[in-house]
């Protein structure tokens, strides 16, 4: 068996609708997207067998604010 397989993964974060807190000009992103973020690398850190690739921010958008596509 291959012992050295490297996953390839994506990191995905999104606003919490209890965060409103990115309508100061100086903030980039909010407390809750930097947060998940900061616990997302800490888990993976050691994880010598998985490559983040890719990482997606939905900041602002919340799964409240669904809108319908046609």
């Amino acid at each position: 068996m291959n012992q050295n397989k490297i996953y390839k993964a994506a990191i995905y974060v999104r606003l919490s609708k209890e965060d409103g807190d990115i309508s100061s000009a100086e903030k980039a992103e909010s407390n809750s997207i930097a947060n998940q973020k900061e616990l997302i690398r800490s888990f993976l850190k050691d994880k010598q067998d998985i490559e983040v690739v890719s990482e997606r921010v939905d900041d602002g958008y919340s799964g409240v604010s669904f809108v319908e596509v046609r």
